[in-house]
């Protein structure tokens, strides 16, 4: 089985938007953010003209995302949270290409992007039943009697 960061960065992986948790002046704030996998730390994208990012800079973040909308019928519902330390990026042209193009507009003001990274130190999975347990015991070596 996976462990907690390699499950969370895989799960990451997955889907493309998130929320970043942070501080401001001692009030928590969430921020939406695009996101990219890469060797295992979470790269973002997020809209400057928010100031969002100043805050993140140096300090412990943590992001966030989940496929409460987009699980099918029979998939497991799933929520990934990853905490570290977040630091200014400049992504390669390739990096930039794993996000997409970016939106015309944020909040009615053209998208300034700001990228940041993120790499895990902690993480948390958490679903709803047993499905991702069944998805992963199959890629165990357990004897028969234990799968």
């Amino acid at each position: 089985m996976p462990n907690d960061e390699e499950l969370a960065v895989e799960l990451l992986g997955r889907t493309d938007h998130g929320r970043l948790a942070a501080s401001l002046r001692a009030m928590p704030f969430l921020a939406l953010a695009r996101h990219a996998v890469v060797d295992g730390r979470v790269l973002l994208r997020l809209h400057r003209g928010c100031g969002y990012h100043r805050a993140c800079l140096g300090s412990v973040v943590a992001y966030g995302t989940d496929n409460l909308a987009s699980a099918g019928p029979g998939e497991s519902v799933w929520s990934v949270q990853i905490v570290g330390r977040c630091e200014a990026v400049e992504p390669t042209a390739s990096h930039r290409a794993l996000f997409g193009p970016a939106p015309r507009f944020m909040d009615g003001e053209p998208f300034d992007p700001v990228h940041l990274s993120i790499e895990p130190q902690f993480s948390t999975v958490h679903s709803a039943d047993d499905a991702m347990e069944r998805q992963f015991r199959r890629t165990l070596r357990l004897p028969r009697d234990q799968r």
